[in-house]
């Protein structure tokens, strides 16, 4: 038998799978934003720009975690 109050809150297997979906996109959203900002706005080198990327989509990744765990 499954908790009615797990289930209203959104702890249960469906909000835990809305919680890394919204850290996952929030994730892609702000790497691919500053990729492209350093990229083609910057235009810095390709390295550079990916590493920036994953800099940044990983402090994204961290936020949304932090925030969808509040």
């Amino acid at each position: 038998m499954r908790d009615p109050q797990m289930q209203a809150n959104g702890t249960g297997r469906v909000g835990t799978m809305r919680n890394w979906r919204y850290i996952a996109l929030h994730t892609l959203a702000a790497a691919g934003f500053i990729f492209l900002l350093q990229r083609y706005g910057l235009n810095a080198s390709l390295e550079s720009s990916l590493l920036w990327a994953v800099v940044f989509g990983g402090c994204a990744a961290g936020l949304a975690y932090a925030q969808a765990n509040r």
